[in-house]
């Protein structure tokens, strides 16, 4: 039985049954308030069928006829929009843009049905958010619009002349960097672990592409699972033995001076399986465990995705600040003001260190540039619409006033190869990375692709990548979850408490590939050290100074002269998991050194594209 102490109140058990998993959740269904009042809506909707008819028929580009359809979507969705959904799985069978079972999961109202509702309301769809919005549908259908030059003279003025980064005071400290544990309390053991669709090791997925059982899935988890409770605890218990921060060791050096989780909690669910309860569920779940397992030290977590997607109109998703908000107070983790703040801006806080008061931590919801939001793709021309990137700036403003040092903590990564973001946000995200790097931000911190990485900021939007001009580094916290292909695994940062900059960082993993012996073992997953940073990338870094910006890029300048320095990067991308592809030819090496100088959508966009995940095989061109 699980409780949850922020709302008073026992999961029923049934919530994550195993064998009974839901076909349709309770929630609440919100469609946008028509705009216009009619009479006759079936009319309506046999119009609108009459015109996407005739839309297909003209000779149109491609783009022209998406646009053409969301228009005659929008006068749907103005007059009456409950009926939208059912439209849109008819059109989607109909056209064969789909099968029957991919237009239900996508289109019905349960599912994304009525997001899409909202957004076909509510979006000019005849401008920048119709050429998004049918750029997201399929790529075949408009191109990605161009990010738009960021206007920040709102949020601040021009950096003050000579800044410095803070020295170092000397005296080091253990920092630890969780993140997508992605907790799957309906897993089942036996079920099949190689499903052919959708997240396995589930009862309600049991078929292989063979149809037959292939692989029951283990105790511990598998490569196309989430993550079991038991490779949770697993994880957990060993994180205090491998750093040497096990509670029974009396000295404060010994011990987390603070940890970090950069989101995702929630398992890879369809849509319709989810609900309300089920992420609340979650949230108490990995945050007692957390809470239980490292007791010492604040522990400052961000949302993800799987937490919040797709994001609130109105106050559709205030529930979940609240909740969290009420989670993170009572664990001791923040105070009632980043409490407070965290119910007002959608998940986000801006606190200091309650030992190292020069250390602020602020965090900010990426939602609101993730590319699969579909609520995203309203007012597209417009970077901040929720006002997240303003609440960051006027906190990285009263923190450089008072000379303090930054963490800023997202979790959909703002660049890399460009896939995941949208690049007007992260356009305007990187301009306030430059503005106060590097003497304020000691670093930014991110999830979600749950693989290992890290990417470079540089000043001017990146047009010269260089040392001289390298800024700051974005660090991406490996999973726990396997999903897809991966071994688990996590972080720790060796930090100074002086300019709180990362000196070295320690990652540790567990191989997924051998989890398939351990059921009748009496000894669980072995979990070991796998890379210093420091250490895997020598190119004679001077052994006092940080892995900022500068160390960075020398890492990519030694890997295109190098390439085996590119490999191993790519084997630790997957946490040395057996399915890792190679990265071993030009054509790779020179795109993930792309990847690792690109700090925003724009920039990962303009890398060659198909080698930026290690999760199946590459698709770039080779040459």
């Amino acid at each position: 039985m699980v409780f949850d102490p922020a709302l008073n109140f026992t999961f029923p058990l049934e919530l994550t049954n195993q064998t009974n998993i839901p076909e349709e959740s309770e929630d609440p269904i919100y469609y946008p308030a028509p705009v216009y009042t009619v009479t006759n809506g079936t009319s309506i909707v046999a119009n609108a069928i009459s015109q996407f008819t005739s839309i297909l028929a003209t000779n149109a580009t491609n783009c022209t006829k998406c646009i053409s359809a969301l228009e005659a979507g929008q006068y749907v969705a103005q007059r009456v929009p409950s009926m939208v959904p059912d439209l849109l799985v008819q059109l989607c069978i109909s056209t064969k843009f789909g099968s029957n079972t991919s237009c239900h999961e996508t289109y019905d109202a349960e599912n994304y049905g009525a997001v899409y509702t909202q957004v076909l309301a509510l979006a000019n769809v005849s401008g920048s958010d119709g050429q998004y919005l049918c750029n997201y549908v399929s790529s075949n259908f408009c191109p990605k619009p161009f990010a738009l030059p960021s206007n920040t003279t709102a949020y601040f003025g021009p950096k003050p002349n000579n800044v410095t980064v803070p020295k170092p005071s000397g005296n080091r400290v253990k920092v630890i960097h969780m993140s997508d544990f992605h907790i799957d309390p309906r897993y089942d053991v036996g079920a099949e672990a190689n499903c052919s669709s959708g997240l396995c090791c589930r009862s309600n997925n049991p078929k292989s592409s063979s149809g037959s059982l292939e692989i029951p899935s283990p105790l511990y988890g598998a490569f196309k699972c989430d993550s079991p409770y038991f490779l949770l605890t697993s994880a957990l218990q060993s994180i205090g033995p491998l750093t040497g921060t096990t509670s029974n060791n009396k000295s404060e050096g010994d011990q987390f001076a603070w940890g970090i989780y950069t989101g995702d909690l929630v398992s890879h669910e369809s849509q319709n399986e989810l609900s309300n309860n089920y992420t609340e569920y979650a949230e108490v779940s990995i945050y007692h465990m957390i809470k239980s397992f490292i007791p010492s030290g604040p522990i400052f977590p961000v949302l993800g995705n799987h937490d919040t997607n797709p994001g609130p109109l109105g106050q559709q998703q205030s529930w979940n600040w609240n909740h969290v908000a009420s989670l993170w107070q009572q664990n001791n983790w923040i105070t009632s003001e980043a409490a407070q703040e965290a119910r007002t801006h959608y998940g986000a806080y801006s606190i200091n260190h309650p030992k190292y008061s020069k250390l602020r931590i602020i965090t900010f919801n990426t939602d609101f540039w993730y590319r699969s939001n579909l609520l995203n793709y309203i007012n597209t021309t417009n970077p901040d619409n929720s006002g997240a990137f303003r609440f960051v700036a006027q906190e990285l403003l009263d923190a450089e006033s008072k000379g303090e040092r930054v963490w800023l903590l997202g979790h959909v990564l703002s660049g890399w190869d460009g896939s995941n973001p949208l690049p007007n946000p992260t356009d305007l995200f990187y301009q306030i990375v430059d503005r106060f790097s590097p003497h304020v931000i000691a670093g930014v911190f991110f999830g979600h692709t749950h693989e290992d990485q890290s990417f470079i900021y540089y000043s001017n939007n990146g047009t010269k990548q260089d040392a001289a001009n390298a800024l700051n580094v974005g660090w991406m916290g490996p999973s726990v979850t396997p999903l897809t292909n991966l071994n688990s695994g996590y972080r720790t940062y060796e930090v100074d408490t002086g300019d709180f900059s990362v000196y070295n960082a320690y990652t540790y993993y567990s191989n997924v590939s051998a989890f398939q012996t351990l059921n009748a073992s009496q000894t669980g997953p072995v979990w070991k050290f796998e890379y210093s940073t420091r250490d895997t990338y020598p190119i004679g870094w001077p052994a006092d100074a940080p892995l900022n910006a500068t160390y960075w890029h020398k890492v990519t300048e030694a890997m295109t002269a190098n390439h085996t320095l590119v490999s191993i990067q790519n084997m630790l991308q997957g946490k040395m998991s057996v399915k890792t592809p190679n990265c071993t030819n030009n054509a790779c090496a020179q795109a993930r050194v792309c990847y690792m100088r690109s700090g925003s959508a724009a920039l990962g966009r303009q890398c060659p594209q198909g080698f930026g995940s290690v999760q199946s095989p590459f698709t770039g061109k080779n040459f």
